[in-house]
């Protein structure tokens, strides 16, 4: 058992130093992916259960699971239904932006309503998620908080009328 700890550790910093020469991107080893791919599956699983699919001590995976976390590769959390808990219209917001797009990324970024921010190519410079109680929470964060960002041009809403799926087990692919 102490081995595999030992050699957990080796791995871990061979995969440092590989960071450090691809610009801080990490680059994760089978291992570090299987624990991924197992977390995916169930983000609730024991560590030992874990540690006996692929090949390494509780302590180990912990260990891995803590690298991961701290790098920014994964997060564990708990993914609701927004209808459940009170959150009843979804929208995503497509932004034309003037000027600096990066700048009006970050301050979406800063809004508790929206959820999901992503700079694109195409028909929009942003494409942000927002989820509010209702309609009247939903305009205000568009007319009175987004559209009121200095460079925001123009939004285009697209209401979410139905939510037919949701997943985050794309894998490791």
């Amino acid at each position: 058992m102490h081995s595999e700890v030992v050699a957990s550790r080796s791995a871990d910093q061979r995969d440092s130093s590989r960071e450090s020469r691809n610009g801080g991107s990490p680059q994760l080893d089978a291992v570090s992916l299987a624990i991924i791919q197992q977390l995916q599956e169930d983000g609730r699983r024991p560590y030992a259960a874990i540690g006996k699919a692929v090949g390494l001590s509780e302590a180990a995976v912990r260990q891995r699971v803590q690298k991961l976390l701290d790098q920014g590769v994964m997060q564990i959390v708990a993914v609701t239904d927004p209808l459940t808990v009170g959150f009843r219209r979804q929208a995503m917001v497509g932004i034309n932006v003037e000027g600096d797009v990066e700048s009006i990324a970050d301050a979406l970024t800063d809004m508790s309503e929206v959820e999901y921010v992503v700079m694109t190519a195409g028909s929009f410079d942003i494409l942000a998620e927002i989820v509010c109680e209702d309609d009247d929470h939903l305009l205000g964060v568009i007319n009175k908080r987004i559209r009121a960002l200095p460079g925001v041009r123009s939004t285009e809403s697209f209401v979410y009328l139905k939510l037919k799926k949701q997943t985050y087990m794309w894998g490791t692919r």
